[in-house]
């Protein structure tokens, strides 16, 4: 499962049905209060969230797993229109990958692939 965070309704759709064509379960959220809730709720294999939202920022939201022994090895993907390669506020807050947008789908599914465990056989 997947939990999206993205406060643009167009974006979140898009983000939703690459991730969903993929074979992915997918939660959305419109902001990172509500992702943070998503995710202490659904224990998310991945979050994939935006930086730029209202009520908390897709940085805080990260810090927020991350300072949470229960949610702390769940991977966090930024996508960002407003960050610019090499941006250290990534690792800063304990990112796993940085999307910088626009992004294609499939560059979001190399990247949710890439960061997701192996699937049994």
């Amino acid at each position: 499962m997947i939990v999206v965070a993205e406060d643009h309704e167009d974006i979140r759709f898009v983000l939703q049905r690459a991730l969903e064509r993929a074979g992915h379960q997918v939660v959305v959220a419109g902001d990172g209060a509500a992702a943070l809730e998503a995710v202490r709720k659904h224990r998310p294999d991945i979050v994939v969230t935006d930086v730029d939202m209202p009520r908390m920022t897709g940085l805080d939201l990260c810090r927020a797993i991350r300072a949470d022994a229960g949610l702390k090895h769940i991977p966090v993907v930024l996508a960002s229109g407003s960050m610019l390669p090499g941006d250290e506020r990534a690792a800063e807050v304990g990112a796993n990958a940085t999307l910088l947008k626009p992004f294609l789908p499939a560059q979001l599914l190399a990247c949710v692939a890439a960061l997701l465990p192996p699937r049994p056989a």
